[in-house]
């Protein structure tokens, strides 16, 4: 059920969303190679509990950390342990933070050190796969055409949409109605209504879009070629005249 907001939970969300920001661009100061993808999360887990507020994602549905840092081919859902991130590497982020009952949800990808114009520009290409899903976005607009904004964005730059996994409404609950595809045909699935949070997070692959599960931890989804993804996320509420992006 897609749930609406009024201006009491929007500005609990808003609460929320600011911590999930501030404590990416806490992450962004610190993360460096020779760091372990365990000690990204610890970071993670004391910016957000300074601010009184608690990691959604540390045992959510059994997940044991307070972030997922996915290096590389990880597209999303790495579980942070004692991989060491190196010179060169592209990492994601991906973190929500609850205060007051309400979430908020962001992912970056961060460069490593003396990362290769082709990750630079995959990096580049998915954020701004992101913004081209806000343009012209506002009550009324067919879900779909978010994600038929990014899909068309990153294919004609020679990528492709990861589709086995979607974007999500956000609330009370991490993960609401409706599923927020990166992919689709303009002009097709619901209307968004005002006071619709929802969370737009494209995951571009440099090769396949297929992806892989590992069997071992149940979680961490990789790339079915090995070539490198990337992830950029915000949680976005829907104006009548256009959005707010709550995490930026």
């Amino acid at each position: 059920m897609v749930t609406i907001k009024n201006d009491e939970e929007i500005a609990l969300m808003r609460e929320s969303c600011r911590i999930a920001k501030e404590t990416l661009d806490f992450v962004g100061k610190h993360i460096c190679a020779g760091m372990t993808t365990k000690e990204v999360d610890e970071l993670v887990y004391k910016y957000i509990t300074s601010c009184g507020a608690t990691p959604s994602e540390l045992g959510y549905e059994g997940y044991p950390a307070s972030s997922c840092v996915s290096v590389n081919e990880v597209v999303v859902h790495g579980i942070p342990d004692d991989r060491v991130i190196l010179d060169g590497d592209i990492v994601s982020v991906d973190i929500v933070a609850e205060k007051n009952g309400y979430h908020g949800d962001c992912a970056r990808t961060y460069l490593i050190g003396n990362v290769s114009e082709e990750k630079k520009k995959l990096v580049k290409v998915t954020e701004e796969c992101f913004f081209k899903a806000c343009e012209g976005l506002k009550a009324g607009v067919p879900l779909f055409d978010i994600g038929y904004a990014v899909q068309t964005h990153a294919e004609a730059n020679g990528y492709s949409v990861v589709r086995a996994l979607t974007g999500h409404g956000i609330g009370r609950s991490m993960h609401e109605d409706p599923s927020v595809p990166n992919y689709g045909k303009r002009g097709t699935g619901m209307r968004l209504k005002a006071g619709m949070t929802i969370c737009i997070e494209p995951m571009i692959n440099m090769g396949t879009y297929k992806v892989t599960v590992d069997r071992r931890d149940g979680w961490t989804v990789k790339t079915a070629d090995g070539k490198p993804a990337a992830h950029y996320e915000n949680t976005v509420l829907i104006l009548e005249d256009g959005v707010e992006i709550l995490t930026l």
